[in-house]
């Protein structure tokens, strides 16, 4: 029994091969909307896996312990009409921050100073950005040192900094440039260190080559005290994380004196927070280009009803003459099921390929997306779509087929 069904498939297969490639033309005009389908859902997975790990090999540069946090106009309340330059952070109200949350490690305050001219001879490069880091900088991003040495508290207000290697080959520095003076702006720096350059998650910027220049935070203080204000934060551990953060939400409530009813001024958020929204923000748009896509399948499924129950009325003659002969209905219902199935996997397959075409075109056309790739899973949903679009389309045209009186069909002209 299982050979014979084995072989009817075989004979159905070959069968529906042959009327597809009889019926070129058709057969394509017919799949158009399962390989718009295929190829629409399979790009867009493409892509937002390709950013998903982008984005997380950025995070793993931090680490899943790292908390943001940064000054955020409320939505409500008085405050909300504040300026942005009323709700900076200022470096007052970091004192006795560790103290007063237990569950972290250590932090650092940033600020960019802005973007200068940075010179070296003869050479110049424009737009540099110089960021004042604390010494906890290097322990919470996890950036190792080319060469040289991290900064340190003996470094608070002296005019050193670190460099990346991209900026010292454009200024045209040695590659051991340490004790060099490099001068950004009106100032001179001394360089103490080369860091390895940040993964670049490619937003804004038009492309254009970024370069960092790292100073003390109190160095860029005492040359600029109107500036804005971030930092980083690290919890001792994963299992502290959510402490962390509410002990941080609680101390900044109280350095800035909000009353139970106002909305904070600042954001506080773990890195583990920022992707699982992040991955929620990639199901809502999977779903609905998912949503978008199901409507492609539809007029696709509905193209291959049609044609396959034009096929049969082609055919009539010959299910009649096969019946005739002793064909069962479940043979013939068979054979016009699978070669429904068939009809949507070849253009699942033509769709596979046009969705990896769009995939290697979305992967060059922009650093962020860089990492795009098609997974395996996605592959496998695309051709269950297709093949479930094939069954639920096929089946009535396949019932009408098997039910087909033997007699009239001998009889149709």
């Amino acid at each position: 029994m299982p050979l014979m069904f084995i072989r009817l498939v075989y004979q159905s297969v070959y069968l529906a091969l042959g009327q597809i490639w009889a019926n070129k033309t058709r057969s394509v005009l017919t799949t158009i909307g399962i390989v718009i389908g295929v190829a629409s859902v399979t790009a867009v997975i493409a892509a937002l896996t390709g950013l998903k790990a982008k984005i997380l090999s950025q995070v793993e540069t931090f680490g899943t312990n790292t908390i943001i946090i940064q000054p955020q106009l409320p939505d409500k309340g008085l405050k909300r009409t504040l300026t942005w330059w009323d709700i900076r952070l200022k470096p007052k109200e970091f004192e006795g921050l560790l103290e007063h949350c237990p569950s972290l490690e250590r932090y650092s305050r940033i600020n960019e100073v802005g973007q200068y001219t940075v010179k070296y001879g003869e050479k110049s490069v424009q737009n540099a950005n110089i960021y004042g880091v604390e010494p906890a900088w290097h322990h919470i991003e996890h950036r190792p040192m080319v060469i040289g040495r991290e900064l340190s508290e003996i470094d608070a207000g002296r005019m050193v900094c670190l460099i990346e290697p991209e900026l010292r080959d454009k200024l045209g520095l040695d590659q051991d440039c340490i004790g060099e003076t490099i001068r950004g702006g009106s100032r001179n720096f001394r360089i103490v260190g080369v860091i390895e350059k940040r993964t670049d998650l490619g937003i804004g910027g038009g492309g254009q080559e970024r370069f960092e220049i790292i100073i003390p935070f109190d160095t860029a203080y005492k040359f600029q005290r109107e500036f804005w204000i971030w930092a980083f934060a690290e919890a001792k551990s994963a299992d502290v994380l959510e402490e962390g953060v509410g002990e941080l939400k609680f101390f900044f409530r109280r350095e800035r004196h909000l009353s139970p009813d106002e909305p904070d001024t600042f954001r506080v958020e773990s890195l583990k927070s920022a992707i699982q929204t992040f991955n929620d923000i990639s199901l809502v748009v999977t779903l609905v280009a998912g949503g978008i896509v199901g409507i492609s399948l539809l007029v696709g499924g509905v193209g291959i009803m049609n044609i396959m129950l034009v096929s049969i009325s082609e055919r009539t003659k010959e299910i009649g003459l096969r019946k005739a002969v002793g064909a069962k209905k479940s043979a013939i219902l068979t054979q016009f099921l699978i070669e429904a199935i068939i009809l949507c996997f070849v253009g699942g397959l033509v769709g596979v390929g046009v969705g990896w075409g769009l995939t290697f075109v979305i992967a060059h056309s922009n650093a962020l997306l860089a990492k795009t790739y098609i997974p395996a899973w996605a592959i496998a949903l695309s051709f269950g779509f297709a093949g479930t679009v094939g069954i639920v389309f096929g089946m009535f045209p396949a019932i009408k087929a098997a039910r087909l009186d033997p007699i009239e069909a001998l009889r149709h002209e």
